[in-house]
């Protein structure tokens, strides 16, 4: 099994703080990731040998939270900025055929039947600065994009799309509404922020601080001096 993550990852943690709870990914800028320990599982509940995931910088995932897959075309891909809750499934198995007679594996009875196909799902995706309630299950094939919430306990079925910026609540998951308004999402997504250093989101953390829904002009002022500063940064980089 192989994680894959940013290019200045420059080793995971021997000790200290959380390490007994989580494998610490650490990264040049002095960022970090976190993911708990025994978080990759196949349905025998063992870590599989197989399969390729990517972590994003500064992604941790509660304890007791894990990811069930079968096969190496299963993929998981973290984003960054992630706040993740306790006890989350994130379930990317092939599920069991429903169009067949019986969506029983008979190969579990006797092995000499081979296994039933089953549908496959494509990547599951959760990008940048998302946070996951305790214990939501996710599905395979599911996109989570930017900015958005999903509430405890929420089930995200398979192949489930999100919008930016959007709030996701119950069994099955459902919008109930947006962070931001329109033009303030449309900016957020234009300024990408969590491309940047921690340097600069430390540089710029007033900015991280205040209500963006208070004052529509003048958090597009705000989100507009952002922008600049970040071409600054990147030219003058």
């Amino acid at each position: 099994m192989n994680v894959v993550t940013e290019n200045d990852f420059i080793g995971v943690q021997a000790d200290g703080l959380y390490t007994d709870q989580f494998t610490l990914l650490n990264y040049g800028d002095g960022s970090s990731s976190a993911i708990p320990k025994n978080f990759f599982c196949n349905w025998l509940d063992t870590e599989p040998a197989f399969g390729t995931f990517h972590i994003g910088r500064s992604c941790w995932i509660g304890t007791g939270s894990t990811v069930k897959y079968d096969n190496d075309q299963h993929c998981l891909r973290l984003g960054s900025y992630i706040a993740g809750g306790q006890r989350l499934r994130f379930i990317l198995n092939g599920q069991h055929n429903a169009h067949f007679m019986s969506m029983f594996f008979f190969a579990l009875a006797d092995p000499t039947i081979p296994f039933s196909r089953v549908p496959q799902c494509d990547d599951t995706v959760v990008k940048n600065d998302v946070w996951l309630g305790d214990e939501a299950m996710i599905l395979g094939g599911s996109t989570i994009e930017n900015g958005c919430i999903i509430g405890a306990r929420a089930l995200l079925p398979m192949n489930f799309k999100s919008e930016p910026y959007g709030v996701y609540v119950g069994s099955p998951a459902k919008l109930i509404k947006f962070r931001f308004s329109e033009p303030v999402r449309e900016r957020l997504l234009e300024l990408a922020w969590w491309e940047m250093p921690l340097s600069w989101i430390k540089q710029n953390y007033a900015h991280f601080q205040f209500d963006l829904n208070q004052d529509e002009g003048r958090t597009l002022e705000a989100l507009n001096e952002l922008l600049r500063q970040k071409k600054t940064f990147q030219t003058a980089t």
